[in-house]
């Protein structure tokens, strides 16, 4: 399916919205700072990302395990399909990380053959769905042929030793040096050869702010070349790199703040603040990626039920990720609600039966997301509510969501009290009431009737 064009932007006129918890009072809407986020065009407003790991899906043969799951994932609202890295990993000072690369045109045994996963693409493309590829372009494996053939492509020390990437503590990997042109030939070559020969349609590139960005120019230039519609998601902040071809940075500011407010350490008012902070310099048509989880995340740090307070929360969190603007990401294991961290140097198999109830939920947010991209056009409103984080588009879509484990209730703006709106998760129609009353961590997706 083609991606939805958007609405042009237009702010909202001044509304007023309240919470009611404990006595606090209203603070009256969020003016973000810094100028308007542009309209959104491709690849916004209905691009949907899944992350997904290999070794979550299977112990052997991963690829095919994926492909067999494409209906699901897609169920979720899902366009781009953005695989972890599947290239041969090295053992040699090996932790496991599959972010060790010895061989960039090599598919992981492990996980199946070429032709799995030019299966896989084909499939993916038949439902309309892209397929890309994670890219690490800052370092190699120490069994990488590269350090044999060409140590001249690596950054030694003083005396001459092949290092690893400065002050990261990453000692499994081997720092490439991008002085050398021989090295970026062979590198932009190595990310041709995945859209020459298995039809990539894009990359999500690894620590991109490691790298040098006139590097970055040449090597999505030559993606770009082959495939005009790719996909480019810069793991990185630097706004520099949207000059180079990538559509995406990063939101991880984002994300750290919305961890904080439902932790109780931080307020409503500085989630906001982060994302309009984040969309600050951005160009038009380009975006920041919303995530609650990720792969680093849920190893590092936390499970998504463990960081925002049980399955209810994380629903909740996720649903601001999804709907405050930028592309949504979904990490393989959060729409079944998985309580444990993940692992992702080691096989950490999902039962993805295991929560039923859970993973429906999963998919009528994002239909409801998907539904809703006429009317999320332009920049949101976006209020102080106390723990309640209350979003409005201009076109009728609203959605208020409590980040508190205790209930709340909120005064919904005059002009919408009283409004005929659809409530996208249940299909019923209702009055939009005057004051709100939210369970703990519940939120509430409008479709207002105009």
């Amino acid at each position: 399916m083609k991606l939805n064009k958007t609405l042009l932007i237009s702010l909202l006129a001044a509304l007023t919205l309240s919470a009611v918890s404990c006595g606090e009072e209203n603070k009256g809407p969020v003016e973000p700072d810094g100028p308007e986020t542009p309209e959104l065009t491709e690849p916004g407003n209905t691009m949907v990302i899944y992350e997904a790991n290999p070794k979550v899906f299977a112990s052997s043969k991963s690829l095919k395990a994926i492909e067999d799951r494409l209906d699901e994932i897609q169920d979720l609202g899902v366009n781009v399909l953005w695989l972890m890295p599947i290239q041969q990993q090295g053992s040699k000072n090996s932790v496991g990380s599959p972010y060790c690369i010895r061989d960039f045109k090599a598919v992981n045994s492990s996980y199946g053959t070429i032709d799995d996963l030019k299966s896989l693409v084909r499939k993916a493309h038949s439902m309309d769905m892209k397929v890309i590829l994670d890219w690490i372009a800052n370092h190699t494996s120490w069994d990488n042929v590269w350090i044999e053939q060409h140590p001249e492509w690596f950054t030694k020390d003083a005396n001459g030793n092949i290092i690893s990437p400065a002050g990261m503590g990453w000692n499994d990997v081997a720092d490439l040096n991008f002085n050398s042109k021989e090295l970026r030939t062979a590198m932009i070559d190595a990310m041709t050869f995945w859209v020459k020969e298995a039809d990539i349609d894009g990359f999500r590139c690894d620590y991109a702010d490691g790298v040098p960005a006139d590097f970055w120019k040449d090597a999505l230039d030559a993606v770009l070349a082959l495939k005009s519609d790719a996909v480019l998601l810069a793991e990185g902040s630097e706004l520099e790199l949207l000059d180079c071809g990538f559509q995406m940075l990063y939101g991880w500011d984002f994300q750290s703040k919305l961890a904080s407010v439902f932790s109780g350490r931080m307020d409503v008012s500085r989630l906001y603040d982060a994302h309009a902070n984040e969309y600050k310099g951005l160009a038009e048509g380009k975006e920041r990626l919303r995530f609650s989880t990720n792969h680093d995340k849920a190893m590092n740090e936390s499970s998504p039920i463990t960081m925002y307070k049980g399955e209810r929360g994380a629903m909740s969190a996720f649903v601001i990720s999804a709907y405050m603007g930028g592309i949504p990401l979904i990490y393989s294991s959060q729409e079944i609600g998985y309580a444990k961290t993940v692992n992702f140097f080691t096989n950490v198999l999902m039962d993805w039966n295991s929560n039923p109830a859970y993973t429906e939920e999963y998919q009528k947010v994002m239909a409801a997301y998907q539904e809703s991209a006429p009317i999320r056009g332009g920049e949101p409103v976006l209020y102080n509510t106390g723990d309640v984080v209350s979003i409005y588009y201009k076109g009728g879509l609203m959605v208020v969501a409590n980040t508190s484990g205790s209930s709340v209730q909120v005064k919904t703006p005059m002009e919408r009290a009283g409004d005929k709106a659809v409530d996208m998760m249940t299909g019923k129609s209702e009055n939009i009431p005057a004051a709100l009353n939210l369970e703990a961590y519940q939120y509430k997706i409008w479709k207002i009737e105009k």
